[in-house]
């Protein structure tokens, strides 16, 4: 499951980011972080005797293409660091170097694709969602090649778990491959990482008689939460491969993603999804494609008949679309201020939205706008957004007869709808001022916002608007 791998020395290594508002969180001295000793270990300039690097391995459906031997082609587990409260964090190096699962990658990362994750993940943080944090950027003095020569950096990254639907499937295929042709693969592997995974992540199943059915359901159930809290603010991940898709329901590996600004169901960010495989409302079905693949690999811990086993797995994973439907539509009555969802709450947010696709109406403004109009402000501020004043006034005047009208309700809608996200245009323009001007201003600033992204000062509005048509991001790339 995983090969020792040692980080490649770099240059001249220099701390550019520590995120002290992570460790005060996490209850880490942040002291250690700023000294040599971390500089060289981070840098991969060092390593601990006691505790040698990993790099681990995994397999994976990319765009729906089987890929049985992927694996940390660029990253370097560490170890784990404590929190305050007890719980142990994996801590891991990204752009450290090659390593045995490079194939034939240089095993680097730019600044500017560090740069991307290091935002893209505060600001999921930001807005309450399960995702892997940024501990550190570091520069190495290095440069990389890409469509030109980059700086180069390293990401010191944290999780719950960097486990993967993808080491399952690692787990099961080389099961397979070191059986005979006439027997059955053997479930040890498999079986082995599920009771780890079971025994670390998910303790309440230990004492079930049916836990691997159960994890399959637990997997699923945070799965589907991630999935519907993704959709809420516009976020399109853009390579849900299995190999991304996190056991422990973290968002994880921010490549080509992005929020959306004009509202588009089909809208896809990724430069290499030419199909709309992982389009903004393709992700439900996509994350219950995904479980299905780890469905397969647990088919032989479930039952040991074959066709009872299969038939065992397909209830459970029926569960998913209802889960995601479920806390999709929970959140969508909360950014529309309706206390229940029923008939016409439904059908009035579906043409809300069937407005704002047919209008070119920008996802975040459109819902914050919203909010002020439950706070207090004219109903025009929502009106101007749209082409077609006449439907969205009627729409309007539904809503406000449907709407729940006290304070508790406009709060509850605030602290839904972000006045602020993570925008393409702006992420570019701070990755842009640190790559050619060695400015990392644009860059903190954004940083500070997204930490607090429901408020916004006065001074920081800018933030809040939607790109120009020459400054709209309409492809992003994976950094590799």
């Amino acid at each position: 499951m995983f090969a020792e791998s040692l980080p490649a020395p770099t240059a001249s290594p220099s701390l550019i980011e520590l995120n002290e508002n992570l460790l005060v969180q996490l209850g880490i001295d942040a002291s250690w972080f700023d000294s040599q000793q971390a500089l060289s270990l981070l840098s991969g300039n060092s390593i601990n005797e006691d505790n040698h690097p990993i790099a681990m391995a995994y397999s994976g459906h990319q765009f729906g293409h089987w890929s049985p031997a992927l694996g940390d082609g660029r990253a370097h587990m560490l170890g784990q660091v404590k929190t305050a409260e007890g719980k142990y964090l994996d801590l891991q190096l990204k752009g450290s170097g090659r390593t045995q699962f490079s194939r034939g990658g240089d095993g680097r990362a730019t600044l500017g694709s560090v740069m991307r994750e290091y935002l893209l993940s505060e600001a999921m943080a930001g807005l309450g969602i399960a995702t892997t944090r940024t501990i550190a950027m570091l520069a190495t003095g290095d440069s990389v090649a890409r469509e030109r020569l980059n700086p180069g950096a390293i990401l010191v990254r944290s999780a719950q778990s960097h486990l993967r639907v993808g080491s399952f499937q690692f787990a099961h295929a080389h099961a397979a491959n070191t059986q005979s042709v006439q027997s059955h693969p053997a479930p040890s592997g498999v079986k082995a990482l599920a009771d780890f995974v079971i025994a670390k992540h998910f303790p309440e199943l230990e004492q079930s008689t049916s836990k691997y059915l159960d994890l399959l359901s637990a997997v699923g159930q945070r799965q589907a939460e991630l999935i519907a809290e993704w959709m809420l603010v516009g976020f399109i991940h853009g390579v849900m491969n299995t190999d991304n898709a996190s056991i422990v329901g973290e968002t994880i590996d921010f490549g080509p993603c992005a929020f959306l600004d004009e509202y588009n169901p089909q809208k896809v960010f990724s430069s290499i999804d030419t199909w709309g495989r992982y389009a903004w409302d393709q992700q439900p079905a996509i994350a219950q494609w995904n479980l299905t693949r780890l469905a397969e690999t647990l088919l032989l811990l479930f039952d040991e008949d074959q066709e009872k086993s299969i038939e065992l797995a397909q209830e459970r994973l029926s569960e998913f679309m209802p889960r995601f439907q479920t806390a999709y539509q929970a959140g969508l009555m909360r950014k529309f201020g309706f206390a229940n969802s029923n008939e016409q709450t439904t059908q009035l947010t579906s043409e809300f939205l069937a407005a704002m696709a047919q209008n070119g109406v920008d996802f975040t403004v459109f819902f914050s706008s919203l909010t002020q109009v439950a706070e207090g402000e004219s109903d025009q501020v929502v009106i101007n957004l749209f082409e077609d004043s006449e439907v969205v006034t009627s729409l309007i005047n539904q809503w406000q007869e449907l709407r729940t009208k006290d304070s508790q309700a406009s709060l509850s809608m605030r602290q839904t709808n972000p006045a602020v996200i993570a925008r393409n245009h702006q992420v570019q323009f701070a990755i842009d001022a640190a790559v050619e001007n060695n400015d990392f201003l644009p860059f903190r600033r954004l940083c500070r916002v997204l930490a607090n992204p429901y408020q916004i000062d006065p001074a920081d509005e800018e933030l809040m608007t939607p790109p120009r048509f020459e400054e709209r991001v309409t492809q992003t790339f994976c950094g590799t």
